[in-house]
C-alpha cells in the first residue's frame, strides 16, 4: 500500500471539507454539473465512478463466473442479509428514533418520512461502489461481480414489494430509467472496457500465471486513478449538498445516527456470518461491503416520485449517501487488518478447488 492511499481517510476528510467550500465558493458550477443527470444518475459522477471500478473490471476472468456455484457461501450470506435483514432493520430503527427518540426535535408528522426515507435506503443493496470497496480489501473481482449482479437481479422483483410491505402502500412504482442506466454505466460499460482490456492484454498468452501476472502490473498502475476519481467523487457528492448541510447540521445528525447503527451493524453480521463459515478474506470482505452499501440512486429516485424533490425523504436518501462514504472507508480498513481473521486460501476463484473449506 503507497504512502498516499495509507492515509486515504485523511484524503477523504479534506475531499469532504473541500466539496463544502465548493459548494459555497462556486454555487454556480456546482448546480451546473448537478444538472447533467437523467433519471437521478448524475452523469459527471458516473464518469468519476468508471476511473474507480474499471481497475477491478480488467480483472474480472468469465472463465471463473461459471464456477461460482461452486462456492456458494459468500452469496448465500449476502443475499440473506441483503434481504431478508436489512431492509427490516433499518425500518425498525427508523420508527425507534424518529417516532420516539428524536419525536421533540422533529416537526410534528413528519416522522413518516424520515422513516420512509430509511426504508427506500435499507431496501437497495449497492451496484457500483461496492466494486471499489471489493478492490481496496483486495476482493475477488469475479466473485464480487457474481453478488452483485445477482441482488441486482433480485432487486428488480423484490424491492418493490418490500417497500410498498414496509410502507403500507401500493402504489410503488419502480424507477426503470434509474434501475437499468445505473446497471448500464456502472456495470456493462466498465465491464466492457475491462473486458477489451484484457484481451488485448492476454491475446496469444499462453501461460495463466503470467496472463494473472500481467493483469496485476496493469491494474496495479491505474489504481491511483481508482483512488483520485474516489476522491473527486467526494468532492462532487458534498458539493452538491453542501448548502443543506451547512443549513441544517441537527437534521442531517439525527438522519446519521440510525444509518451509522445499520452500517456498523449489518457489516457485523455478514462479516461474523462469513468469518463462522470459514469464507475465505477475499469474499467475505465485499459480501459484508454489499449488504453495508446501498443503491442511492434508486433511492433518491424513489423517494422522488413518492414524496417530491423537496421532501424529508429525499433529504433522508440524500444523506445516506453523504455518510456512506467515510463509513464504508472506516470499514475497509476494519476489513484489511482482520484478514488473518479469515482462512489463509487467498486463490483467485478461477482456480480455486472444487468444495469450499468446511
Amino acid at each position: 500500500m503507497s504512502g498516499f492511499e495509507r492515509y486515504l481517510s485523511v484524503w477523504v476528510a479534506l475531499a469532504i471539507l473541500g466539496g463544502l467550500a465548493l459548494g459555497r465558493i462556486a454555487p454556480g458550477l456546482v448546480n451546473f454539473l448537478a444538472s447533467l443527470e437523467y433519471g437521478s444518475v448524475n452523469f459527471v459522477v458516473a464518469i468519476l465512478i468508471w476511473f474507480m471500478v474499471y481497475p477491478m473490471m480488467v480483472a474480472v476472468d468469465f472463465r471463473a463466473l461459471a464456477r461460482v456455484h461452486e462456492r456458494p457461501k459468500g452469496l448465500i450470506i449476502t443475499l440473506a442479509v441483503n434481504w431478508l435483514i436489512k431492509p427490516f432493520t433499518m425500518a425498525a430503527l427508523g420508527v425507534i428514533f424518529f417516532d420516539l427518540i428524536f419525536a421533540p426535535f422533529i416537526e410534528p408528522g413528519t416522522a413518516g418520512q424520515y422513516v420512509a426515507g430509511l426504508i427506500l435506503l435499507g431496501a437497495a443493496p449497492c451496484t457500483a461502489m461496492v466494486f471499489v470497496w471489493s478492490h481496496l480489501t483486495r476482493g475477488d473481482p469475479n466473485y464480487t461481480l457474481a453478488q452483485v449482479s445477482l441482488n441486482d437481479a433480485i432487486m428488480v422483483f423484490a424491492y418493490a414489494p418490500i417497500v410498498a410491505l414496509l410502507l403500507g402502500v401500493t402504489d410503488i412504482v419502480v424507477p426503470w430509467v434509474t434501475l437499468i442506466l445505473s446497471v448500464v454505466l456502472y456495470i456493462v460499460i466498465p465491464l466492457a472496457a475491462g473486458i477489451a482490456t484484457r484481451s488485448l492484454m492476454t491475446r496469444g498468452a499462453a501461460d495463466p500465471a503470467a496472463t494473472e501476472a500481467a493483469v496485476g502490473a496493469f491494474t496495479a498502475r491505474v489504481k491511483p486513478f481508482s483512488v483520485v476519481g474516489l476522491l473527486a467523487t467526494v468532492v462532487l457528492l458534498f458539493g452538491f449538498q453542501g448548502d443543506v448541510i451547512l443549513a441544517q447540521p441537527l437534521v442531517i445528525a439525527m438522519i446519521a445516527v440510525p444509518l451509522l447503527i445499520q452500517s456498523y451493524g449489518i457489516f457485523a453480521l455478514a462479516y461474523w456470518a462469513a468469518k463462522a463459515w470459514r469464507v475465505p478474506h477475499s469474499v467475505a470482505a465485499p459480501c459484508a461491503m454489499i449488504g453495508t452499501s446501498n443503491f442511492f440512486e434508486l433511492a433518491v429516485a424513489v423517494a422522488i416520485g413518492l414524496f417530491g424533490l423537496n421532501s424529508i425523504a429525499a433529504l433522508v436518501t440524500v444523506v445516506g449517501v453523504l455518510v456512506e462514504v467515510p463509513v464504508m472507508l472506516s470499514l475497509v480498513w476494519f476489513a484489511n487488518r482482520t484478514r488473518h481473521w479469515f482462512p489463509a486460501e487467498e486463490t483467485p476463484m478461477s482456480v480455486y478447488p472444487a468444495k469450499e473449506p468446511s
